[in-house]
């Protein structure tokens, strides 16, 4: 199978897992330099493709529905006005003025990302186009068909680890983790990896599968 990557966020930037056949590679940097790397198909934990509006984007929606009472892992996505707010109080004030909500602490730290995935993917059509959006959460749900403990536990990194060896029988975790990544950023980006073979297969599922008013794909791929 040719190389794919899995991406996810961490303090600090991005934690990469390249899988190129049966071998894992870490890697781990700015968003830019991850989309560098040699590889087929990229998928990142992040939205790609931002609401106008109130509109609330059918894959956060749908992914939230497969999820069930674990629902809450996926954050629904603020309106593209908001992402160079430089406070949680001017991006809520323009969401609010754009007919959507308020934003949350948490989304707010996560504007800074997306920004920068979008300023890429937008500069780069050939990059964008062999990157997909995923979620770990219903890509690790599909992978194991069970619910899972929650992921910074003890017992909910073992159970993520158990899953994706389905995936990888070899799957261990670094004794050094890259960059600031925590173990359950590096699990995430092994989910996503999946996600990517899964989308190089042409064996994916995918959620919502709309454009945004600059045409970007809005979508989660599973």
């Amino acid at each position: 199978m040719p190389a794919v990557l899995g991406v996810d966020g961490c303090p600090g930037g991005w934690v990469g897992a390249l899988v190129d056949g049966p071998t894992l590679t870490w890697h781990s940097g700015p968003f830019a330099a991850l989309l560098a790397l040699p590889v087929q198909v990229v998928a990142v934990d992040i939205p790609i493709g931002l609401p106008v509006g109130g509109n609330r984007r059918r894959a956060d929606l749908e992914a939230r529905t497969a999820l069930g009472a674990q629902r809450s892992s996926v954050f629904l996505t603020p309106p593209r006005v908001v992402l160079d707010a430089p406070t949680q109080a001017e991006a809520t004030l323009l969401s609010r003025a754009a007919g959507s909500v308020g934003v949350s602490i948490q989304t707010f730290y996560l504007l800074g990302k997306v920004a920068e995935v979008d300023a890429l993917l937008r500069a780069d059509p050939a990059a964008a186009a062999r990157t997909v959006e995923a979620h770990p959460e219903v890509s690790l749900r599909r992978l194991g068909g069970r619910v899972l403990p929650p992921k910074r536990t003890l017992e909910g990194g073992r159970a993520r680890l158990e899953v994706l060896r389905t995936w990888l029988p070899d799957l261990e975790l670094p004794c050094r983790l890259p960059g600031r990544a925590r173990a359950d950023d590096c699990l995430d980006a092994v989910a996503c990896a999946w996600t990517a073979a899964r989308w190089l297969r042409d064996e994916a599922e995918v959620l919502g599968d709309e454009v945004d008013a600059l045409g970007v794909p809005m979508r989660i791929v599973v």
